[in-house]
């Protein structure tokens, strides 16, 4: 089965040109879009359905940093186990925590500063964390250590 990336005519990466991205998104999708088989037989309509289908779950794959690192890891024999390895640092859970009340307590104060410092360290965390995947996937090939920072 092809990937997403092969879909696209991107190369497998986590850093992925967006611009690029959507221009092959866009192109495959004036030529399968179903407006364009309204008058095609059933087989054709189906298979057109099919491949909108197949092309808007990719993209929305390839466009989310999570999901696009854990296409990755599949790709590479490396399963992240959502579901099965729920163990967390401690570190982290205290973390979350941590923002959890201070979420709650800038909500129900309705101070948008704080919302806002909130929101900025959640963004600057999560910028953090996909430079280090894309270290960890692009450049050192550490795929088993990146299940870990997508979990």
């Amino acid at each position: 089965m092809q990937s997403h990336f092969d879909l696209f005519g991107l190369q497998p990466a986590f850093a992925v040109d967006e611009e690029r991205l959507q221009s092959a998104y866009r192109e495959i999708q004036s030529r399968v879009h179903p407006d364009r088989f309204a008058h095609a037989g059933d087989a054709e309509r189906r298979a057109s359905l099919q491949w909108t289908t197949r092309v808007n779950e990719a993209y929305r794959t390839l466009r989310n940093p999570v999901s696009r690192a854990s296409h990755l890891l599949a790709l590479n024999g490396v399963d992240v186990a959502f579901e099965t390895n729920t163990a967390m640092p401690s570190e982290f859970l205290m973390e979350q925590m941590e923002l959890r009340e201070a979420l709650e307590e800038a909500t129900q104060s309705k101070d948008a500063t704080a919302l806002e410092v909130l929101q900025k360290r959640i963004d600057a965390d999560r910028r953090e964390i996909e430079q280090q995947l894309a270290a960890r996937i692009d450049q050192h090939r550490d795929y088993a250590g990146a299940a870990g920072l997508v979990r």
